[in-house]
C-alpha cells in the first residue's frame, strides 16, 4: 500500500532534499517528522469517522487526501511547503491503513483470519525493507519529486478498486464526538511520537526536545486512560476491549513487535554504511535477503495461524528473529557477506511469520462495532513500538560510539535488539491457543464479547 511505502521511500531521500532545497538536516527532518505526526492525530479519529460517513466512503476520502498531498508534495517550491504537504499526505494515510485492516477483518466475519492477515499486513512487512531500494531507485534515475509522483497510478487504480470492490455502506450510528478524548489522546500521541523522534540526536534521552514532549504525552494518555474507562464504549478509543485477552495479548505484542521491526531496520542499513561503507542504495540492495524471507513464510504462517492458533506460531516466528539477530551482535566489517545474506532470509522467515497470528488474533470474539476500536488500539501500539524501539537503539548505538570502535558499538545496540526480541518471545506464550484463534467473530448485533482466551 502507497502510505506505508511512502514513509520509507522519503527517508532515503532527506539529504538531496536538504542540499535540492537548502535547507539544514534538522529542519528537513520535518518531512518525515510532519508526516509521522499527522499520522498520529488522525489514527485514533478513524472509530468515529467510520461510524459517521461509512467504511467505502471514508476510505476512498482518505485515499484522494492522500493523492492531493503526493501531488502537493511534488510540486513544492521550498522545505516548508514540503513539510506542509507532508503533514496532508500523512492525514490520508493515517486513516487508510487502520480502517484498511477493519474492512476486510468485518467482511471476513472471523473466517480465515491468519490467512487473511498474510494478505493485509504485506505492505507493512514488505515497506521497511523494498521502501529504501525503491526510493534510491527513483534518486538514482530522477529527481526528488518523483518520489511522490510514484504515487498518483497507485493512488488512482486503488480508487477504482474501491469504487468497484469495496461494498457500498452508509453511517451505522450518530454517537457524539468524545471531544474530550480527542484533546486528550491525539496530542498524547503527538508528544510521545515527537519526544521519541528527537532521541536520536545528541545526547539522546536528556535532551529537552525528548523528555518534555514525552513526559506531557505520557501525562495526556494517563488522563486519556483514566477518562476512557469511565466512557467505555462512548469513548474516542473503547479501553474496555482491552479487557479481552486477544487483543490486550496482541496489542502488546504489536507495540514489542514495532520495536523488534522498525529498531532492527534502524540498525541493519547503518551497519552496512559505517562498517562496509555502502551507500544508501547499497544498504537497501543488502536488505533484500530479508524481504525475500518475509515473502516465503507469510503464506505458510497464515494456514497455520488458522490451523494451529496464534501462540505457537508467533513464538516459533520470534524465536527465529531471536536466532537469527545474535550473529549481528558479533559482526564486523569483514563478516562474510553470503553469511550475513543468509542470516537475513532466516530473519526475514521470523518477522514475517511473526506478523500474521498477532494482527488476526487480536479481532478474534469481537463484534463488527467494536472492530474499528481493535484497529486502532493495535496500530497505534506498533506505531508507538516502533518509535520507541528506534529511539532506545539509536540512543544505545551513539553512547557506545562515543567509545571509538564502531563496530563494538553496533555489537553493543544488537545485543538490546536481542533483549526486546526475548521478551517478545516471552509475552507470545500471552496468546490464545488453537481454539480462540479460531473462534468466529461475534454478529454484529450480539454483546461486545468478553471471555478469556486459553
Amino acid at each position: 500500500m502507497a502510505p506505508l511505502f511512502d514513509s520509507t521511500i522519503v527517508s532515503v531521500a532527506l539529504h538531496t532534499l536538504s542540499h535540492d532545497l537548502h535547507a539544514s538536516v534538522e529542519t528537513i527532518q520535518w518531512v518525515s517528522t510532519g508526516y509521522l505526526l499527522a499520522m498520529g492525530v488522525t489514527v485514533p479519529l478513524i472509530g468515529w469517522l467510520q461510524n459517521r460517513v461509512g467504511g467505502r466512503r471514508l476510505w476512498m476520502a482518505s485515499l484522494v487526501v492522500f493523492l492531493v498531498g503526493s501531488v502537493l508534495c511534488s510540486l513544492a517550491w521550498d522545505v516548508t511547503s514540503l513539510i506542509v504537504f507532508r503533514v496532508v499526505q500523512g492525514i490520508g494515510a493515517g486513516a487508510m491503513m487502520p480502517l484498511l485492516t477493519t474492512l476486510l477483518m468485518q467482511a471476513a466475519g472471523g473466517r480465515s483470519v491468519g490467512k487473511l492477515m498474510s494478505i493485509v499486513s504485506l505492505p507493512t512487512a514488505l515497506g521497511p525493507i523494498l521502501g529504501p531500494i525503491i526510493g534510491g531507485l527513483i534518486l538514482g534515475a530522477g529527481s526528488w519529486p518523483w518520489l511522490f509522483w510514484v504515487n498518483v497510478p497507485f493512488a488512482v487504480v486503488g480508487l477504482v478498486l474501491a469504487w468497484r470492490f469495496i461494498p457500498a455502506d452508509g453511517p451505522t450510528g450518530r454517537a457524539r464526538l468524545d471531544a474530550v478524548g480527542l484533546v486528550l489522546l491525539s496530542p498524547a500521541v503527538v508528544g510521545v511520537l515527537f519526544g521519541l523522534s528527537n532521541a536520536s540526536r545528541t545526547d539522546g534521552f536528556a535532551r529537552p526536545d525528548v523528555w518534555a514532549p514525552l513526559a506531557a504525552g505520557l501525562v495526556l494518555l494517563v488522563a486519556f486512560v483514566l477518562w476512557a474507562t469511565r466512557r467505555r464504549e462512548a469513548a474516542l478509543v473503547d479501553l474496555a476491549l482491552l479487557r479481552h485477552r486477544p487483543l490486550a495479548a496482541a496489542a502488546t505484542l504489536m507495540f514489542l513487535m514495532g520495536a523488534a521491526l522498525y529498531g532492527g531496520m534502524l540498525l541493519l542499513p547503518l551497519s552496512f554504511q559505517e562498517l562496509r561503507g555502502a551507500d544508501a542504495l547499497g544498504a537497501g540492495l543488502l536488505l533484500i535477503p530479508q524481504g525475500v524471507g518475509s515473502l516465503l513464510s507469510r503464506s505458510l504462517a497464515g494456514r497455520l495461524t488458522d490451523r494451529i492458533g496464534a501462540r505457537t506460531v508467533a513464538i516459533v516466528g520470534f524465536a527465529i528473529v531471536l536466532l537469527a539477530t545474535i550473529p549481528f551482535a558479533f559482526a564486523d566489517g569483514s563478516t562474510n557477506p553470503w553469511w550475513i545474506g543468509l542470516v537475513l532470509v532466516v530473519r526475514g522467515l521470523g518477522l514475517g511469520a511473526v506478523m500474521i497470528p498477532i494482527m488476526a488474533v487480536g479481532f478474534v470474539g469481537l463484534a463488527r462495532p467494536e472492530m474499528p476500536h481493535a484497529s486502532t488500539i493495535t496500530r497505534l501500539s506498533q506505531q508507538l513500538g516502533g518509535a520507541f524501539g528506534t529511539a532506545v537503539l539509536a540512543v544505545v548505538l551513539a553512547g557506545a560510539a562515543a567509545g571509538g570502535d564502531p563496530a563494538a558499538a553496533f555489537q553493543q545496540a544488537f545485543w538490546w535488539a536481542i533483549g526486546i526480541t526475548a521478551f517478545a518471545t516471552a509475552m507470545a506464550a500471552l496468546l490464545p491457543g488453537r481454539q480462540s484463534a479460531a473462534a468466529p467473530a461475534a454478529p454484529a448485533q450480539a454483546e461486545p464479547a468478553r471471555t478469556t482466551a486459553s
